[in-house]
Parts: C-alpha cells; sequence; structure tokens
C-alpha cells in the first residue's frame, strides 16, 4: 500500500550516481531489481541479506555495490518501483480516480482483498512486510518505512476531510480517525494475507470495515 513511494526518488539519488561510476553494470537492471523486489517482499528487510540478495539476483556483491550503492540504496529502489506497480499503487490511483471519498475506500479495501492474497507474488503488502524485525542498526531504514505510512494516512486524511467539507461525512465526524480506521484495517488485511487468508475472508473483511462508514446526512 504505497502510493506515494515515488517521493523516494529524490533520496535514491546516489544510487544512480554510484551506477555511472566506471564500467556499466553487466545485467539488466530490471531483472535483478525484480529479483531483489520478490526477495525483500517474502522475508523482510532485516532478514534479506547481502548474500541472499546476490544469489536471488545472479550478481556478485561487487556489482551490487557499484549499481545500487548498498543494501538500504536498494531497498528504497525496490520500494520506489513497487510503488509504481499495480500490486502497490492500487491506493493512490483509487485515491486520485475514485469521485467519492467513499467510492474512493471501497476501491482500496476490495482491491487490497484480491491483490494482497494474489499467489503470482508473495502475499500482503511488500512495505508492510518489511518493515518486521527492523534492527537497531537499520534506524534510517525503520525511519523510511515509518514516513510512507505516515504520508499515506496523510493522503487518507486529506481524502476525508475533504470530504466532509463537500457534506459526504456527517458533522462530527474525526477525518483523522477515520483515515487511521482505514489505515488499521488495511495493515491487518496484509498481516492476515500472509497468514494464508485468501480473497473471500478478506473480501468480507472490506466489507465489515466499510460498514463503518459514517453515515450520510439525511
Amino acid at each position: 500500500m504505497t502510493p506515494e513511494a515515488t517521493r523516494t526518488a529524490g533520496t535514491t539519488g546516489t544510487t544512480g550516481t554510484a551506477a555511472k561510476r566506471g564500467r556499466p553494470p553487466a545485467f539488466d537492471r530490471t531483472a535483478v531489481l525484480a529479483a531483489a523486489t520478490r526477495l525483500f517482499w517474502e522475508r523482510g528487510y532485516q532478514a534479506t541479506s547481502v548474500g541472499e540478495l546476490t544469489g536471488a539476483m545472479g550478481i556478485k556483491p561487487g556489482s551490487l555495490y557499484a549499481a545500487f550503492g548498498d543494501k538500504a540504496a536498494l531497498f528504497r529502489e525496490v520500494v520506489e518501483g513497487y510503488g509504481r506497480s499495480p500490486e502497490g499503487g492500487f491506493v493512490g490511483v483509487a485515491l486520485a480516480q475514485e469521485a467519492s471519498a467513499r467510492a474512493a475506500f471501497a476501491r482500496i479495501l476490495r482491491e487490497a482483498a484480491r491483490i494482497y492474497p494474489d499467489p503470482t507474488h508473495p502475499a500482503g503488502c511488500l512495505v508492510m512486510n518489511a518493515a518486521v524485525n527492523t534492527a537497531a542498526q537499520d534506524e534510517e531504514v525503520a525511519e523510511f518505512l515509518r514516513g510512507l505510512r505516515a504520508e499515506n494516512l496523510r493522503l487518507f486524511e486529506e481524502r476525508l476531510t475533504d470530504a466532509e467539507r463537500l457534506g459526504e461525512l456527517p458533522p462530527g465526524t474525526s477525518p483523522a480517525a477515520l483515515a487511521r480506521y482505514f489505515g488499521t484495517v488495511l495493515q491487518g488485511m496484509s498481516q492476515r494475507a500472509r497468514d494464508g487468508a485468501d480473497t473471500t475472508e478478506l473480501a468480507a473483511t472490506a466489507e465489515l470495515a466499510l460498514a463503518a462508514w459514517p453515515p450520510e446526512r439525511p
């Protein structure tokens, strides 16, 4: 669930600089990033070693450092790409395309129910999975992930504040509380998918969550 992950592009500029030094990398960057994405998605950031990454990517450690900078920089580039993908960018697309806030959140929850357990990729959300068990020495990565989650909540609250102003929500509704509620539901759905929940179960959760939407003004 990372519609804003692309905002990290500016923070990963050092990886591009590193890639330009010396001889160009003798590999398909798209393919090796796809391999890294899958591994981070399956195992999380902390549990994924550089050795496992280079093995999955089919490159040597020196090539990883030359092309991407280090493990943290590689991870940021992975998250950036994930945020542009259908699996990682569906939240932002729904918020941008749907005419009403309720329609946007209904689409987000229903697409999460379909995407999170999809067997063609690791279960759940890459960003949420990667945040589990981040070690103290990786505080910068942990802060990066917290920032992405906080940005999602900010976008939720912004859309819900607009909905309140437009009369889509009744007086007294707290956009901040409602944003946190839907953010928490999405995190729970991601974890349930990791635990083996299928689309049927998650779709039922989505509909129950939508039932909590405040009634419209009479």
